[in-house]
This record gives structure tokens, C-alpha cells and sequence, in this order.
């Protein structure tokens, strides 16, 4: 079982940053990959950015790419979502996620609360 706790939303201009950050407590395994997905109103929910634990591989939605930069604190369990230059288009409930590989067994998926981005014209 993992819990994760967001923090970070807000309100913020075009062109303005904001920094999310999701801290994981609980069975968090060794091998897992967390990151961030959003949904915005009207619209699918949508797989923004991942890292893994093992090797640091990034990934990022095509939309963000250059904007957004993703980071973790394996020893504090805890990713990050560094969102610069942000635009109207951002404007979502951001959740974390954690896929928690218990190797051998198989593959749990946790997500957080949602925190809200507001980005404003």
C-alpha cells in the first residue's frame, strides 16, 4: 500500500512557473516509476510526465516538452514537476501516480488526491 501526498497547486499567469512536488509513504519498491498526469475539463485525461527509479529515464507529453522538467528524490520518495512557461492550455487537475513493481508478482498503480493549476490569460 503507498499513499502519496501532493502540494504545489495554484493560481498562476501565462508565462508564470509553478513546482509540484508528491512525497510517497508506505510500501514504495524498490523498482517503481512515478509521475504526473492532468485532466482538464472537457477532456481525456492525458499522461504528463514520468521518471523511473532505476536509471532516472524521463518522459514527457509532447505538449510540454521544454517547459516541463521532472525530477525525483529517490531518498526521500518524493517526485517533482517543475512547470515553467506555463500556458492557458495547462490548466488541469494535476495527479501524481506511482506504478509500484513488486517484482515476480506483478504491477500497483497508486494515484494522489489532484491538485489544481490554474493558469490565467
Amino acid at each position: 500500500q503507498v499513499q502519496l501526498v501532493e502540494s504545489g497547486g495554484g493560481l498562476v499567469q501565462a508565462g508564470g512557473s509553478l513546482r509540484l512536488s508528491c512525497a510517497a509513504s508506505g510500501s514504495l519498491f524498490a523498482v517503481n516509476v512515478m509521475g504526473w498526469y492532468r485532466q482538464a475539463p472537457g477532456k481525456q485525461r492525458e499522461l504528463v510526465a514520468t521518471m523511473s527509479s532505476v536509471g532516472g529515464t524521463r518522459s514527457y507529453l509532447e505538449s510540454v516538452k521544454g517547459r516541463f522538467t521532472i525530477s525525483r528524490d529517490n531518498a526521500k520518495n518524493t517526485v517533482y514537476l517543475q512547470m515553467n512557461s506555463l500556458k492557458p492550455e495547462d490548466t488541469a487537475v494535476y495527479y501524481c501516480y506511482v506504478e509500484n513493481h513488486d517484482l515476480g508478482k506483478g504491477k500497483y498503480d497508486y494515484w494522489g488526491q489532484g491538485t489544481q493549476v490554474t493558469v490565467s490569460s
